[in-house]
């Protein structure tokens, strides 16, 4: 296939500019996304003694959802809760007070707290992943820059079309090495092209689904989109309260109701993770119990109970699912993952930080294509992408594992002061990073900070170990299996950051003495 050399300029420069303005988004979306897929694990690791900790059982949740109920009237409109398990060893309860705030409860905690406990780190990430860590707007801005990624992937597409399969292999190491980054950045880029439209399409779906509807409100809706909502999003009928009193039910009983009416709807597997409850302690309340089966593309499914009777009001389970729910259920498992075994998780890792390398390697290549070979002053315009690529995207690892090590001396210093404290550390040490880089040249700072998240990341499986006493050989001779992954990426992340810092120094001693990357 060929294109005209005006549309191929005209792609080149849409593929260019598209992707510097979304570039440092979606560097921070990949780096937090990879990390993301141990959001599970995080609370566990984050947490001393969490993880030999025996799990509660449905007695403990039971207790749990009563005192609740009896503590907290507001709850009784809806409350949710976690089912203990591997994943959440512990119950826990969650709903919105009279102010609209979230607040949160587990066994010897009721009063109702603004944070669940030990999951600021998980959260933490994945608010950098979803929103960038921008407050309120966050996720429109997310939504907006998937669009511009997919835009990018699109037209990068149409640039490398004609000449594909005779460049999808050519890695050409050697002294031209703007010309290996480039060969690394189209292999990276079109190998994972599937993926990331993939994630461009659910990532823009996930952020922007509240914007389509108030979009497609006066034209489906009739104006009544917000009535719509519960229907498309929940399994449990609306039901108003009956104003009769009536016992909360008992979850042992209701828990093995959903299982019997997935195993006769086909689903052997299903395993219950949390449960909504509606109008708790009436005689028209209802339960929503939510959880996985494997073997399936969107393994989420939910089967909707009368609490009082037990009878079947509804189910949204694998194979038997709505075209919305099965949607919906399907660009959540694609985007995060959860679906297939440990492979694909796995596999989201490496894309996740291929994708954050796709797009740093593609403002390296800007600043390259606009350098002055026989000069040594440099255009203000690259120096400047330069800092901001090192300030940006250098500072958003060290930030992150800083956050890290935080956690773990919170932990022991000052519980209670956690997820304040890492939310401080992270986005403080961003920022002086990204000082930091403004203010020195571009080869040193990126040299200094590659070390700094060199050093600050092999920090993270030595403090765990010295902290916790969950040193990684510990904790693989105990089949602790998420505690020793955690520390062992940590470990060759931080190798990693180690080898490109003495790169960097190589490049900036070695190399062409008329660059931006030059001492």
């Amino acid at each position: 296939m060929k294109f005209s050399s005006q549309t191929l300029r005209t792609f080149t420069t849409l593929h260019t500019w598209v992707g510097l303005v979304a570039g440092f988004g979606l560097f921070v979306a990949f780096y937090a996304g990879a990390l993301t897929l141990f959001h599970h694990d995080l609370p566990l690791w984050q947490t001393p003694g969490a993880a030999t900790a025996l799990p509660a059982g449905l007695d403990d949740a039971q207790y749990l959802l009563e005192d609740v109920l009896a503590t907290h009237p507001e709850a009784r409109r809806h409350v949710g809760m976690t089912f203990p398990g591997t994943e959440h060893p512990q119950p826990l309860a969650y709903w919105q007070a009279d102010d609209g705030s979230w607040r949160y409860a587990w066994p010897g905690q009721i009063a109702g707290s603004p944070a669940p406990p030990q999951t600021g780190l998980a959260e933490l990430v994945n608010e950098l992943h979803y929103s960038l860590g921008l407050p309120v707007a966050g996720i429109y801005v997310m939504g907006i820059v998937s669009l511009l990624y997919g835009m990018a992937l699109l037209s990068g597409l149409v640039i490398h079309l004609p000449r594909l399969f005779g460049d999808l292999f050519a890695l050409r190491p050697g002294g031209n090495l703007k010309q290996l980054w480039q060969d690394a950045h189209n292999v990276i880029g079109v190998l994972s092209l599937p993926f990331h439209l993939m994630f461009a399409v659910t990532g823009a779906l996930l952020c922007l689904v509240f914007v389509q509807m108030a979009l497609l409100n006066p034209l489906i809706y009739d104006g009544k989109a917000l009535q719509a909502v519960p229907t498309a999003m929940d399994t449990a009928p609306v039901r108003d309260a009956s104003g009769i009193p009536a016992p909360p039910g008992s979850l042992r009983v209701l828990h093995a109701r959903a299982l019997e009416v997935a195993r006769a709807q086909g689903v052997a597997n299903f395993e219950p993770a949390y449960l909504k409850l509606a109008n708790g302690g009436d005689a028209n309340a209802t339960i929503e119990i939510t959880g996985e089966a494997s073997g399936t593309l969107g393994p989420l499914g939910a089967v909707a109970l009368d609490v009082a009777s037990g009878d079947l009001l509804a189910s949204q389970l694998p194979g038997q699912r709505d075209a919305n729910h099965a949607t919906l259920s399907a660009v959540y498992a694609l985007h995060f993952g959860e679906f297939g075994n440990g492979v694909v998780v796995w596999l989201y890792f490496l894309l996740g930080l291929g994708g954050a390398f796709l797009f740093y390697s593609g403002n390296l290549l800007w600043i390259e294509s606009r350098r002055k070979r026989r000069q040594p002053q440099q255009p203000r315009a690259g120096v400047n992408m330069a800092r901001a690529t090192v300030g940006v995207c250098i500072g958003l690892c060290v930030a992150i594992s800083i956050a890290f090590v935080t956690a773990l001396v919170l932990e022991r210093l000052a519980p209670s002061a956690v997820d304040h404290g890492i939310r401080w550390a992270c986005f403080g040490s961003w920022a002086a990073c990204a000082l930091w880089a403004a203010l020195r040249r571009p080869a040193q700072a990126a040299r200094e900070l590659l070390w700094a998240a060199a050093i600050s990341t092999a920090l993270v499986p030595v403090l765990h170990g010295a902290l916790n006493g969950d040193w990684l050989w510990r904790a693989a001779a105990r089949g602790q299996w998420p505690l020793f992954w955690i520390d062992a990426i940590a470990l060759a992340m931080a190798f990693g950051f180690a080898r490109l810092a003495v790169a960097s120094q190589r490049r900036a001693r070695n190399g062409d003495p008329n660059s931006v990357w030059a001492n």
